[in-house]
């Protein structure tokens, strides 16, 4: 009897998600609902009774549906977000029933040793250091945080201070140096960590989103004596393009910097042929920041941070208590993460490396980096269109041009008007981004499930909206 309750409801589950699956090619990619209208879905009194646990299934699904981004879909492309492939559902729904606190391996012992397998996998793949050290977190957020809270810890480590005992407060000063492109993560973890913004100092990019490398230097060079964080990119947003680690990284040892990686999609490159020359000498920077769920496309939330300064991590998040005892021989996953208590994400990513292999995640990333060049340069072909980044990897940038005016706003209004249209059609979802002053539509292709048809539909869309919109 006990079975039964969670047979019918699991079972309910499933066959909605099926339903949910097999109708993904025929149901409007992005939701166009409003705010109120979802809410009136929801929005119900409190009940003093409970409900049936099945009942609650349908009706959640009745009214979750209408309001879904179909980020599954071939055909999603607004942000760098991808659709889970098969095993990682389904190791994703284990993870759920299974239900282990995944924080230590005396309390969850199989979590924590496929988390340690699959951190093995992932610096494999990703040609990192192999022992460097890893944590699974929630996304590339809290992997920047875990990642700069080592940097922290290393840097006045090296200056004679115990930032962790001692804080701030009479500390000596460090500084950071960046791209004027870096992702808005970035700020929010330094302001997490307590350096604040105003810390950051950003090198002028050039016209695809690069680091200045000169500027670079001579910003570097500035003071070489003080303790110094360096912040780069691999993979910019909205363009692709990927800073001179080459030449910056080394530039940085110099004087003992701390360079950290901001790869939350584009540090995949490196488990292509094809694309790894894009990630050369990525290795030897000392933390690297990327994301599960993006490229590799598992199931919400996922993100891995890797630091080449194991001594450093673990400073920085270790922590002991009287109801705590470690295994001496098994790595314990809350010495190297910002939580306690967490879900067991190396369920999943063990899985999809499983399911896809080397050779399949090589294909993933070469497969979506084609689809987004083919959309690009397509699209860029129609009246009133303008490619402004032709994709390098899996991110590109066009925009619609007012036929009526040569005036910058008006092409930026008329662009988000295409855009919309676009979404309203159901058959593709992008969304505008503004880059070096231009409004734009980002066209970024992550999901495993695009092909040459969604290719097709989706030029196909923009045609039709633009000749529709130029006519009227």
């Amino acid at each position: 009897m006990k079975s039964k309750q969670y047979q019918i409801p699991l079972e309910q589950a499933y066959k909605l998600a099926n339903d949910f699956f097999e109708t993904i090619d025929s149901t409007p990619v992005g939701s166009m609902k409003s705010h109120e209208e979802l809410l009136a879905l929801w929005d119900q009194e409190l009940s003093i009774t409970g409900m049936d646990p099945e009942q609650i299934i349908i009706e959640m699904d009745k009214s979750a549906r209408p309001g879904l981004h179909l980020n599954q879909s071939g055909r999603f492309f607004s942000w760098v977000i991808g659709g889970s492939h098969p095993s990682g559902v389904a190791a994703d729904w284990l993870t759920s029933a299974w239900d282990q606190n995944a924080g230590m391996f005396t309390v969850a012992p199989a979590a924590s040793i496929a988390e340690e397998i699959a951190g093995r996998w992932l610096k494999k793949i990703l040609k990192l250091p192999h022992d460097a050290s890893f944590a699974f977190v929630t996304g590339c957020q809290m992997a920047h945080f875990t990642c700069l809270s080592a940097a922290r810890n290393h840097l006045f480590h090296e200056a004679g201070w115990d930032i962790e005992a001692k804080g701030f407060f009479g500390a000596p000063r460090i500084r950071v140096i960046c791209g004027d492109q870096k992702h808005s993560t970035i700020n929010r973890a330094m302001r997490m960590l307590g350096f604040g913004t105003d810390i950051l100092t950003d090198i002028p990019s050039d016209e695809h989103g690069r680091i200045n490398v000169v500027a670079f230097e001579k910003e570097l060079m500035k003071e070489p004596d003080v303790p110094t964080l360096v912040l780069l990119q691999a993979g910019d947003l909205n363009t692709g393009v990927y800073d001179d680690f080459k030449t910056i990284i080394p530039l940085a040892h110099k004087i003992n910097a701390w360079v950290h990686v901001d790869g939350a999609f584009g540090l995949w490159a490196s488990a292509s042929d094809s694309l790894s020359h894009f990630t050369e000498g990525v290795e030897a920077a000392d933390s690297w920041a990327t994301d599960g769920h993006k490229w590799l496309n598992v199931p919400y939330d996922c993100g891995y941070a890797f630091t080449a300064h194991p001594e450093a991590h673990y400073r920085s998040m270790s922590q002991q208590a009287s109801y705590v005892f470690g295994d001496q021989t098994a790595r314990d996953p809350m010495y190297w993460n910002p939580e306690f208590s967490r879900r067991a994400r190396g369920f999943a990513t063990y899985a999809v490396i499983k399911e896809l292999g080397t050779r399949g995640i090589e294909e993933l990333i070469d497969r979506t980096c084609r689809h987004a060049h083919s959309i690009v340069k397509q699209a860029g072909q129609l009246p009133n269109t303008e490619v402004i980044s032709i994709p390098i990897i899996n991110q590109g940038l066009i925009r619609f041009l007012d036929p009526n005016s040569t005036n910058e706003k008006d092409h930026a209004a008329f662009t988000e008007k295409i855009i919309l249209a676009i979404n309203e059609t159901g058959e593709a979802f992008f969304q505008p981004v503004t880059f070096k002053g231009k409004r734009c539509m980002r066209v970024s292709v992550s999901g495993w499930r695009t092909n040459d048809e969604d290719v097709r539909r989706t030029v196909e869309a923009i045609r039709l909206v633009l000749v529709s919109s130029v006519v009227s």
